[in-house]
């Protein structure tokens, strides 16, 4: 049995799940989101927690287990508190801004780079060098954030570059003959 999977998903209040044949909806405060739910597992709910159960014990049906207790388990917390993503910029000129729903970054390049904001996710920048990434299906913020920093990723000499907040960036030391 997986020990991630047996766990039941506690619903607080204000949070509606309602399956749907092979389709889970749960609805909170900030909105709604939707799960295509595989043959391998069969989910319930009972007062006020929701259970995931496998079908038989498979390779298959014992990796879905887990999986999909997590990913109801990210639905829920995403439509109740929500998911947030933050991303510093390093260099000089380097600089971020949004208009409307159009990050526009200066990273050195000799054009800015436009990157479209998709439906779902907000995106605000602080001092224009801390962009937070935030919204409710958490796969989509961790993707709208890798794409971000993907457009200039920190480099180990000087450390200019997009990079998360809790990241570690081992530096290099340069040219053992220049002082």
């Amino acid at each position: 049995m997986s020990r991630l999977g047996k766990l039941p998903i506690p619903i607080p209040q204000g949070v509606d799940v309602k399956i749907n044949g092979s389709t889970i909806d749960v609805k909170g405060p900030k909105g709604q989101l939707t799960l295509e739910i595989r043959p391998e597992v069969s989910v319930s709910v009972d007062n006020n927690e929701c259970y995931v159960n496998r079908a038989n014990d498979s390779k298959k049906a014992r990796a879905f287990h887990g999986l999909f207790r997590q990913l109801i388990n990210n639905m829920v917390i995403g439509v109740t508190e929500g998911f947030t993503k933050t991303l510093l910029i390093n260099g000089v000129g380097y600089r971020a801004e949004v208009n409307g729903n159009i990050l526009i970054l200066s990273l050195g390049f000799s054009m800015p780079i436009e990157y479209y904001i998709p439906d779902g996710i907000t995106v605000t920048v602080e001092e224009n060098t801390k962009i937070k990434v935030s919204g409710i299906d958490k796969a989509l913020v961790g993707k709208v954030a890798s794409e971000i920093r993907s457009l200039r990723p920190v480099e180990p000499y000087k450390g200019k570059g997009v990079r998360y907040e809790n990241e570690q960036v081992r530096r290099k030391v340069g040219k053992s003959g220049v002082k």
